[in-house]
């Protein structure tokens, strides 16, 4: 790496201009997108990248999706070769031949050019709401292979020298249930880089080609140099850790994601050697996909203001052997893969907990679950679908953050007006659970439960969900969190308990009930070292129990008139008590030893 050119007041100044840009794009797809998915939910990702496919700038939502824009650019730029013009845009989906995510990412990209010259390139990712297949929503968890899974769509121009390539525009609306929604959110995904190619435009021509060309070299070498400094805080070693995927359907097999994670001063290794084989089922995870997820969960344990460009990923190496969950061949499907970057995410966390334990946080809710309720109004197909987010951990300062997205996918669940409007569901409840987060010296994060009620004469649920065998684990002597939990709750009928990842949709009649409660997060530290005055916060909120602050935080408590106050001379005896019978376990002491 070489000695910046740029002045670096100037790199400053254009390292923010680049990150408004994507910024913009980011905020015009949010402005006229059709699908809640996309415009609600945030469930899609922009960024700049530059003629050799480095991505420059990135906009503040996916990161699973953002670390593997070079490897679908790289796939670009060898399928156009000179066939490029200014006014081109460009789509793809294919996870095999183009884009390495899943079927509904949809990739709309356009050349950036200043002064006859290509400079670069504006990009978006959008999960529309259907393309098709077997399901609705398309995500296919028991598809067998990839092509039950919907709308491929290898690297093809939805312009051509700015004409519209109207047969490509048919043959998408043919193929999807939703025509309005998907070609609605591709001309948002249109209007989106259009803007951000006309920003770099203007940029180009404030500074000039020669000033941008060198910010952004040097820009990525900063970024290398920052993250590369970053490794000297994290002890050289290698670190293990194996967690499991429930399974598919109503008889599960786990599935088991190993890794080790191998640091020097040089660079990180991530070897996923030891993980499944990849499964007849919709959750194996494409090469680019499992890099992203490695660089979204190492770049979280980073403190410094690491640029968000290609220059961050260049100290990480990621080894997944071909064939497995975690580097599939085709035809293996993946439509529903994003369950397994984000378990990947975790059990990198897992390894990473034993480097930095100060950074990282106890497991979490696992991502998104992604609910989809499919029918028909007066004739017309509607897709409901959502990522709706949960909890996280505890960590060493502070309890488990709840109703945040996961570090995986900055992305929102839909507000509950905004559902009831649209479609005919209604919200019956929505909101924590208490008891269930994972106790600890510092508490995992409350479940989320929430509730929909079909209100059309019939509907399909189709579920994306996990850790119910395999809950949120603890760290450092807390608690595991409580399991997930999925039920159908049926007007007149007995009620049914769904697998974590269907298999099939599952039919729903008018009046019944989806009851999906999320894995809630793990404890961090020893539950019978919290402060006493933290557990009687958390029973006046009605997060803990008088029941559960006794037995699980040795904290008794008992009410005075309106109020709860501790009992200190019980909550001394009942710890004493608990203290010499070796409650505190060898992982806490340890713990202790590292603060």
């Amino acid at each position: 790496m070489t000695t910046s050119k740029t002045d670096p007041f100037l790199l400053e100044v254009l390292r923010h201009s680049f990150d408004s840009i994507a910024e913009e794009i980011t905020l015009t797809i949010i402005r006229t997108a059709f699908s809640q998915i996309v415009r609600d939910s945030l469930d899609f990702s922009t960024a700049l990248c530059d003629t050799r496919a480095r991505t420059i700038a990135q906009g503040i939502c996916t990161p699973m999706h953002l670390g593997s824009f070079r490897d679908a650019l790289l796939n670009l730029i060898e399928e156009v070769g000179d066939d490029l013009h200014p006014d081109d845009i460009f789509i793809m989906n294919d996870p095999y031949a183009a884009a390495g995510q899943h079927l509904p990412d949809i990739y709309v990209v356009k050349p950036i050019t200043h002064g006859g010259r290509h400079k670069g390139w504006a990009m978006t990712l959008a999960h529309h709401s259907d393309v098709g297949g077997i399901v609705a929503g398309s995500n296919a968890l028991g598809a067998h292979e990839i092509w039950q899974e919907g709308l491929r769509i290898p690297v093809l121009k939805l312009y051509d020298k700015g004409r519209r390539n109207e047969t490509l525009w048919k043959l998408i609306a043919l193929n999807v249930r939703t025509p309005d929604m998907v070609l609605g959110d591709l001309q948002a995904q249109i209007a989106a880089c259009a803007t951000g190619a006309h920003a770099m435009e203007r940029l180009y021509d404030r500074y000039g080609h020669e000033t941008i060309d060198t910010a952004i070299d040097d820009l990525n070498d900063y970024a290398y140099r920052l993250a590369l400094s970053e490794l000297a805080d994290i002890p050289n070693g290698t670190y293990r850790f194996i967690d499991h995927i429930d399974g598919i359907g109503e008889n599960p097999e786990p599935i088991k994601l190993q890794v080790a994670v191998t640091v020097s001063d040089e660079k990180v290794v991530v070897d996923w050697e030891g993980s499944s084989p990849q499964v007849p089922a919709g959750v194996n995870s494409t090469l680019p996909f499992t890099k992203a997820s490695a660089y979204a969960a190492l770049r979280s344990v980073m403190v410094a203001d690491i640029p968000n460009c290609h220059g961050f990923t260049e100290i990480v190496e990621v080894r997944a052997p071909v064939g497995s969950v975690v580097n599939p061949v085709s035809p293996g499907p993946c439509g529903a893969r994003g369950i397994t970057g984000y378990r990947m995410i975790d059990c990198l966390m897992g390894a990473l907990a034993q480097a930095v334990p100060a950074r990282v946080t106890a497991d979490g809710s696992g991502g998104s679950t992604l609910p989809t309720i499919s029918g028909s109004i007066d004739g017309k197909p509607y897709i409901f679908c959502e990522t709706a987010m949960g909890v996280w951990g505890g960590a060493r300062d502070h309890d488990g953050q709840e109703g945040v997205p996961h570090i995986g996918a900055n992305q929102s669940n839909i507000p509950v007006e905004m559902i009831e409007a649209a479609y005919p569901i209604r919200i019956e409840h929505y909101g924590y659970v208490r008891d269930s987060g994972g106790a600890g010296r510092q508490r995992g994060g409350l479940a989320i439960r929430r509730e929909y009620r079909t209100l059309s004469d019939a509907a399909w649920l189709n579920v994306r969900s996990d850790k119910r065998a395999f809950p949120p684990h603890g760290l450092f002597g807390g608690e595991d969190g409580a399991p997930s939990m999925n039920r159908v709750l049926r007007q007149g009928r007995p009620d049914r308990v769904l697998p974590v990842l269907l298999s099939e949709p599952v039919r729903m009649r008018q009046g019944d009930i989806f009851s999906h409660t999320m894995a809630s997060g793990g404890g961090y530290g020893d539950p019978w070292q919290r402060d006493p005055r933290s557990v009687l916060e958390d029973v006046t909120q009605d997060r803990v129990s008088l029941e559960a602050a006794r037995e699980r935080y040795g904290v008794a408590i008992v009410r005075a008139g309106h109020e709860y106050e501790i009992d200190e001379v019980s909550t001394r005896k009942l710890r004493a008590r608990t203290t010499a019978d070796g409650k505190k376990n060898e992982m806490a002491t340890l713990q202790q030893g590292n603060e």
